[in-house]
């Protein structure tokens, strides 16, 4: 997994690339959504098009990712979910909780 990070018109974007799963992929989530809060971003969008899978471990971590933004007063919304992310989150009812 890869993640990237740019800015937009006040927009902090992680563009992941590849799995979100236990090890490497959900590490580099958590990295990098925790730099982009040290450095100050106040709206976070995670940017999911290139992501092929993502498993329980990827789940706890958007949710982690999710409160921690809250806890600073942070915003983060997920965007371009695929096809598979987007059921996934649909089944845990997770997608109530993100933007």
């Amino acid at each position: 997994m890869t993640i990237s990070v740019r800015q937009s018109e006040g927009f902090t974007i992680l563009d992941a690339k590849g799995k979100i799963t236990i090890g490497a992929g959900d590490v580099a989530l958590r990295e990098a959504i925790q730099g982009a809060l040290d450095a100050g971003a106040q709206k976070i969008l995670v940017n999911l098009r290139n992501v092929s899978t993502i498993d329980s471990s990827g789940i706890g971590e958007l949710v982690s990712a999710f409160t921690a933004a809250s806890n600073k007063g942070a915003k983060l919304a997920l965007v371009h979910l695929p096809p598979k992310v987007q059921d996934i989150l649909q089944i845990t009812q997770l997608v109530t909780v993100f933007d």
